[in-house]
């Protein structure tokens, strides 16, 4: 049962103000790029090791890495377009052959068009996903945070009236 009153009060975390607008949409745009990159290699695991040793709002990274996981199935693609041409381009063949030479570089899966084109899809839309989150989290967060203060089990799994349940029961 801790599990999921953990899981609830992270998500309701989420909305009460303590992470601002910038860590909320920096979490969107790293959980976007993790989301859109095949999950079975070694450059997703490097990702996800980013986004948890930096200082971003984990929830919004979670729910994108969800909502982009399943949008990034539907750009495979494009992704196998884009991962296909900067792969084969000749003027980057030998660069290719130094990088797949490396020790962790087979691992990595770059090698794959799909994986490729995913994530030079995700960089480039990280920024472009940065700046048009931060003005909606920056409108929209107060609004929902005051609304879901409102609600006494939002007031439980923020901790504000933690004493007075555990003081009822007892």
């Amino acid at each position: 049962m801790s599990y999921w009153l953990r899981s609830l009060r992270f998500l309701a975390s989420a909305f009460s103000g303590v992470s601002s607008p910038r860590q909320l949409a920096l979490g969107f745009s790293m959980g976007m790029v993790i989301g859109l990159v095949p999950k079975d290699n070694l450059i997703a695991l490097m990702l996800l090791f980013i986004l948890a040793s930096s200082k971003v709002n984990l929830c919004s990274a979670s729910l994108a890495t969800l909502v982009f996981s399943w949008l990034g199935v539907l750009l495979d693609p494009l992704s196998h377009l884009l991962g296909k041409k900067v792969l084969s381009a000749p003027s980057l063949q030998g660069f290719w052959q130094s990088v797949y030479e490396l020790p962790l570089a087979p691992w990595t899966d770059f090698n794959n068009t799909v994986v490729m084109g995913s994530l030079l899809l995700g960089l480039c839309l990280f920024y472009p996903a940065y700046r048009l989150t931060r003005p909606l989290f920056e409108k929209y967060t107060p609004i929902v945070a005051e609304r879901l203060k409102k609600y006494w089990i939002v007031k439980l799994l923020w901790g504000t009236e933690v004493g007075t349940v555990v003081g009822e029961v007892s």
